[in-house]
């Protein structure tokens, strides 16, 4: 019985062979260049799916916003910062001491960013991490360079592989922080692969490849988050964007401490021309203790930090602070990009109309907020973006800048 079984199931088998055969012998021949064209896809699906494995942990609630992002709550200590090596086995550290001179309210609302609108929100021990889809891996231009700027020269007094900005700036000496109020826009972007980004930088380092940069504020990026919202951010980097460092959790080396903020959600409501003005304040500091540079959201509510074990020139201070804002500009058809910056009007608008910053403070060596003075203005491209500053007794120092892009000053 057991001998007709088995030659039983060999009679199967070989029959199946014969059909594979027959089957394979009508199909069209596969050419070589369809052949390599299938590895080439196979390759770069198996990568997406090991990448989107590596951003996203594993959470122990899901949440879904109105905005179509997801958010996991993901355990602190499972956080992508703890993948890095030299951050393995740590904890968050707990909140350090504030820079004198900060009024601490604790008074953010909750509701700035739309995942809040549900009533949901994560549990103690656990940080709200935008989820990271396929989608999203391949808007990229490439992988393994998701969620990091493109590679370029980065210059503060020129133009630098199509960034344009415009800013106000400190340097030449020791800096420990800084802290601004900037109003939220929600400019246009033309195209997929240009940004526009509204942000506080802290540099030290030449402008080579050892340009240490930490940086926050909001941004609108088609390519990095698939809409035209704009987003509360961070960055950083060791190498002047060459292979270190990245935007928010996507990848080891920032350690979030909120569990009710999420860092590359949507920032809600943006203001309007002639109407509602909508802003928001960033401190970023160095804890004098551990020093760890701290990031501070709104009135108190502390975000996480970048452990100084990251950085090598930042490891001590800062050598220049800039504030203001950033597009790319890749001239599509050959003219200067329609990508605004801020409201996408010209700094003489001024309140209502033109994006600003105001209550420029820097941090000093005795850890304390002190104003801005001698800031410098640059615009790279006036008659695209420009800046114009000043001081009051309500908004210290300030300044009003952006524009259009392409225009008939902006040819």
């Amino acid at each position: 019985m057991a001998c007709c079984s088995w030659k039983s199931s060999l009679n199967v088998f070989i029959s199946v062979c014969l059909l594979l055969l027959l089957f394979s012998s009508m199909a069209p021949p596969v050419s070589p260049l369809q052949a390599n064209t299938t590895r080439l896809r196979l390759r770069n699906y198996t990568r997406i799916k090991a990448h989107l494995r590596r951003l996203n942990k594993p959470s122990v609630k899901t949440i879904q916003s109105p905005d179509g992002d997801i958010i996991d709550c993901v355990p602190t200590h499972l956080q992508p910062a703890f993948d890095h090596p030299l951050l393995r086995g740590q904890k968050p550290l707990d909140p350090p001491e504030r820079p004198r001179g900060h009024r601490h309210t604790n008074s953010m609302e909750e509701s700035f960013q739309p995942w809040r609108y549900t009533g949901e929100s994560c549990p103690e021990e656990t940080i709200p991490i935008r989820r990271t889809r396929e989608e999203d891996l391949l808007r990229a231009s490439f992988v393994q360079r998701f969620g990091r700027k493109t590679l370029s020269r980065f210059r503060r007094d020129s133009q630098s592989g199509g960034h344009e900005h415009a800013v106000g700036y400190v340097s030449g000496d020791q800096y420990y922080g800084a802290k601004a109020t900037l109003n939220v826009w929600a400019p246009k972007v033309t195209a997929s692969s240009e940004f526009s980004l509204s942000q506080i930088w802290v540099i030290s380092g030449s402008f080579g490849e050892d340009l240490n940069t930490i940086e926050a504020g909001w941004q609108i990026s088609p390519e990095l988050y698939g809409d035209d919202f704009p987003r509360f951010f961070t960055y950083w980097t060791t190498d002047e964007y060459q292979a270190t460092g990245c935007y928010n959790l996507l990848c080891s080396g920032f350690i979030q401490t909120n569990s009710g903020i999420a860092i590359g959600a949507a920032i809600q409501p943006a203001s309007t021309y002639d109407g509602g003005q909508f802003d928001i304040s960033i401190l970023i500091w160095k804890d004098p203790n551990h020093g760890n540079w701290w990031l501070e959201f709104g009135s108190g509510e502390l975000v996480g930090y970048w452990p100084s074990l990251l950085f090598s020139h930042l490891a001590d201070h800062a050598g220049m602070v800039q504030f203001g804002g950033e597009i790319v500009n890749t001239e599509p058809s050959g003219f200067h990009t329609s990508t605004e910056m801020g409201s996408g009007h010209l700094a003489r608008g001024g309140f209502g109309r033109s994006s600003y910053f105001r209550n420029l403070q820097l941090v000093d060596w005795d850890n304390s907020l002190v104003p801005a003075a001698g800031i410098r203005l640059l615009a790279d491209n006036p008659g695209c973006y420009d800046i114009v500053g000043g001081v009051n007794r309500v908004w210290g120092n300030y300044f009003y800048y952006g524009g259009p892009g392409r225009s008939m000053t902006c040819p």
